[in-house]
């Protein structure tokens, strides 16, 4: 576990931009970006991103979802983790600092809990950044309370995982987020049905992530392509973890069959697997409405609570008579939106 005396400090910066405030962490592998919301005094949530985003691309479309933001921040005070070099601003990476391992940047999630005094934590993480949380939790145990992943990644790259992350390499290195690299990124982010056709995007999700990507560093996001693809093998340490864990996977993620493969390695009595129908692998953007009724049972399990009313008292236990009945439609999770399956139960 990183050791946080004396080696790990912090410079505060407020940020604007949805009420959070941010922190530039020394690790003893980096520097790193925390985007703080919510109580201190509640239990922290951490989220980690996939490759080249951030909190801002990842999770607003979750946390702009009314119902998942009041039922997170009525339970968590949240720890947005960037990738290094993948914040707002961020400042190209030095050529001369060597490129951080997946070891390194779990080790970085163990830092940031050291400095702000955390002690175990949920976790949420999605594609990349649920391998990195997922491979925290096999290495500080003690530390996750429960995971939340989405379209994760546990093996190794497959050949064509390899080739499309190499390629991708290769033109950030010579050409920089050009447009190839765009189209690539949105094919692994999203549903053709969101994403369109590189010369007419369908909808304002795909439009407002090939804006965030002209904003990214891109040797920042050719350091994490690299480190991502030379991950390792995680499935023979899942069945150590000691936490739930709740997978969701869009059913047109290029990830959905790892996830499912990762569901079967997990101990079936605190797992379960929710396939999002219609969608990509980011579906904290794409179909955030179809995380919250699946969170609010995991929840359950921990004895978290949220209020259903405005007078109702915070200690009021949720259980399926507190959801409000049009939470339940279908129809509630959006006009193009198809209900969701869910697969292995999780035990009470």
């Amino acid at each position: 576990m990183g050791d946080s005396g004396g080696s790990v400090a912090s410079v505060d910066v407020e940020r604007i931009s949805f009420g959070g405030k941010e922190h530039h962490i020394q690790t003893n592998h980096g520097s790193i970006s925390v985007a703080i919301y919510g109580d201190h005094d509640k239990p922290a949530l951490i989220t980690y991103p996939d490759i080249a985003l951030n909190h801002m691309s990842c999770f607003q479309g979750l946390l702009f979802c009314p119902e998942a933001a009041s039922l997170l921040l009525h339970n968590f005070c949240i720890y947005h983790i960037s990738p290094p070099g993948h914040e707002l601003g961020a400042a190209p990476i030095l050529p001369s600092t060597p490129v951080a391992s997946v070891d390194d940047l779990a080790d970085q999630v163990a830092d940031v809990l050291d400095f702000f005094g955390l002690d175990s934590v949920m976790c949420l993480g999605v594609t990349a950044g649920a391998y990195i949380l997922t491979l925290f939790a096999t290495k500080y145990r003690e530390r996750v309370l429960g995971l939340i992943l989405v379209s994760p990644l546990c093996k190794a790259p497959s050949w064509s995982e390899w080739f499309y992350n190499k390629v991708m390499s290769n033109l950030l290195y010579y050409y920089g987020m050009c447009n190839i690299v765009k189209d690539i990124l949105l094919q692994r982010y999203f549903s053709e049905g969101v994403r369109g056709c590189p010369t007419e995007l369908k909808s304002d999700i795909a439009q407002a992530c090939r804006s965030f990507l002209d904003q990214r560093q891109c040797m920042n996001v050719w350091r994490f392509i690299q480190t991502i693809n030379e991950r390792k093998d995680l499935t023979e340490n899942l069945k150590q973890l000691q936490c739930r864990t709740l997978i969701f996977v869009g059913e047109n993620s290029q990830f959905h069959a790892e996830a499912v493969d990762m569901t079967a390695k997990l101990d079936r009595q605190y797992s379960a697997l929710v396939e999002v129908q219609a969608c990509g692998s980011v579906v904290t953007e794409e179909q955030p409405h179809a995380m919250l009724i699946p969170m609010e049972y995991f929840l359950m399990g921990y004895g978290l609570f949220r209020p259903s009313q405005r007078n109702c008292s915070p200690r009021s236990p949720l259980n399926p008579f507190c959801i409000s009945p049009e939470l339940l439609a279908p129809e509630s999770m959006g006009v193009k939106l198809k209900p969701i399956k869910t697969r292995a139960n999780l035990k009470p």
